[in-house]
């Protein structure tokens, strides 16, 4: 078990990463800051029950996203305010999931990327539902394992690759819809309209 005297000497330095998942997820800097003590308040109440070398990263991940998810989105208090240039490095946007590959190939896919300024990109992304963002940030930005994020989310690791699956899937189909209104692709041939499915047949939601 944990020493809770060793909380702030374990715990603060992961701070600038929760906060930047929590605007993630908030889409909000003050409502951000919120979720982000509300997190390390519970993380210290809890502390002796953390063991010690395991993942902090991810125990204190699985707390932010639990109060996230467990009434934090109902008392949202502004959720177009936040400029997410402030906090993006572009990891997530210029991978777009490992699956979105079989569809493209990686030089085609980064290609189709470039065609979209980085907002809008982010836009496409931010318009994901909560239960296919949340897989898809923490894999693609925070470099979780599909165990760690089956941890965080509390759910079957199928799940977690069905949702991943699908979210990347859903985010590529919402690029090829905006690049082919901007007339970004051409009207015949293969690559035209929406992308193939992507991933195995394996993996159906769990």
């Amino acid at each position: 078990m944990a020493d809770p005297a060793d909380f702030a000497r374990d715990a603060m330095p992961l701070m600038p990463a929760l906060y930047a998942a929590a605007l993630r997820m908030t889409r909000n800097p003050a409502d951000a800051e919120d979720l982000v003590q509300e997190t390390y308040l519970k993380a210290y109440r809890a502390y002796d029950t953390f063991r010690e070398g395991t993942n902090l990263k991810a125990w204190m991940y699985r707390i932010l996203t639990n109060t996230y998810i467990n009434g934090y989105r109902a008392r949202q208090r502004r959720p177009d305010e936040t400029d997410l240039d402030d906090v993006e490095d572009l990891y997530l946007y210029r991978r777009v999931g490992g699956e979105a590959g079989a569809t493209l190939g990686r030089s085609a896919e980064d290609e189709l990327l470039d065609l979209f300024s980085e907002q809008e990109v982010k836009e496409a992304v931010e318009s994901l539902p909560d239960h296919y963002r949340l897989p898809v940030l923490l894999a693609d930005v925070e470099g979780f394992s599909y165990k760690e994020i089956a941890e965080i989310l509390d759910v079957p690791i199928g799940t977690v690759m069905s949702r991943l699956h699908r979210g990347r899937k859903a985010l590529q189909k919402a690029l090829y819809e905006f690049a082919r209104r901007r007339r970004l692709l051409p009207d015949e041939g293969e690559g035209a309209g929406e992308p193939a499915a992507v991933g195995s047949d394996t993996e159906g939601e769990v």
